[in-house]
């Protein structure tokens, strides 16, 4: 191959991989991580800039002495048909590139192993107060969240600031696998019907946070969102106390959360049917049966429902859709 030609080729290999590193970046937006707001967020963070340093200073040299070596030893004139010259048996050499990427992988491992802690341990009080448990359930297709009142809210957790909320996160037996993950407070953490995981986080002001299912859960999992609203104690606490009577506003989270995203929000079909009239709202006993046994393609969203969810998505659809004005 004529010399201009090599040196054309090498350039539009140069290029194309310039190329694919700019748009790999602008796909992602940044190749920084979000903003963290938790402690164990900010632990996370940590180790995933380690890992990106380490992992671009071993691009930088690898990258670096492949081209000095494309250029150093390029063929400069001689025949095809003759080798250039050869290095064999270099042991030292052998030895430094075995033993250098043991030393980085230790490195990494150090660095994980001085995190984890401060991920994985919940502290048992924050400045706004003790410990906080909330048991989060994924389910198709929305997430389901028990405070220790009992109250409950679908696909918006509140917890006040400053204060540590640890989340027991599961699925019921007959569901699939789910993962809770909100970037700027935690880290993933699956939903597994019949296992029981947890993870926690310490928001440090209120505002509300983006979240969504990380696990493809089958149809409408792109839809399968949640947010956490963060807000001050005070505040916290007066709302958890007025969820615990809201029957009607239950009624609609769950509707938006479980057959919103198969019938649309309003009710007018999406991949399922419009629910505007449709007969089966008119009795309750058949809605119930729907939504524990499933028809065709409708799973049986409503198996572990307790009764009051039951009766609170009957109120909210029957009062929304059933009379078919």
């Amino acid at each position: 191959m004529p010399a201009p030609v090599r040196r054309k080729l090498l350039f539009l290999c140069l290029s194309i991989s310039a190329s694919a590193l700019v748009l790999a970046g602008s796909a992602t937006g940044s190749v920084g991580a979000p903003p963290a707001e938790s402690p164990n967020a900010r632990g996370i963070q940590d180790i995933y800039w380690v890992l990106v340093g380490v992992a671009g200073v071993i691009f930088v040299l690898v990258e670096g002495a492949l081209l000095l070596f494309v250029i150093r030893y390029r063929n400069r004139g001689r025949p095809r048909d003759v080798e250039g010259p050869q290095v064999r048996g270099h042991t030292r050499l052998e030895l430094i590139w075995t033993a250098i990427p043991v030393l980085i992988l230790v490195g990494i491992m150090a660095v994980v192993f001085y995190k984890l802690p401060g991920i994985k341990d919940v502290p048992a009080a924050g400045a706004a107060g003790p410990k906080l448990t909330v048991h989060v359930e994924g389910r198709q297709f929305y997430w389901r969240y028990t405070y220790p009142n009992g109250a409950v809210s679908i696909d918006e957790l509140v917890a006040p600031a400053q204060r540590p909320v640890e989340l027991i996160v599961t699925a019921p037996a007959r569901d699939v696998i789910h993962s809770w993950w909100v970037p700027p407070l935690a880290g993933k953490i699956d939903a597994i019907p019949g296992k029981v995981n947890h993870t926690w986080f310490e928001a440090d002001h209120p505002a509300v946070y983006q979240g969504q299912c990380a696990e493809f859960c089958g149809i409408q999992h792109a839809l399968m969102l949640t947010r956490v609203r963060i807000v001050p104690a005070t505040e916290y606490a007066s709302w958890v106390t007025r969820q615990l009577h809201i029957s009607a506003d239950i009624g609609r989270q769950t509707f938006l959360g479980a057959c919103g995203p198969c019938h649309g929000p309003e009710g007018k079909g999406l991949i399922g049917p419009p629910l505007q009239g449709n007969a089966t709202l008119a009795s309750r006993a058949r809605l119930f049966v729907l939504l524990e046994h499933g028809k065709r393609a409708m799973p049986p969203v409503g198996k572990d429902w307790s009764q009051r969810e039951l009766n609170d998505l009957a109120a909210y659809v029957q009062k929304e859709f059933a009379s078919g004005g």
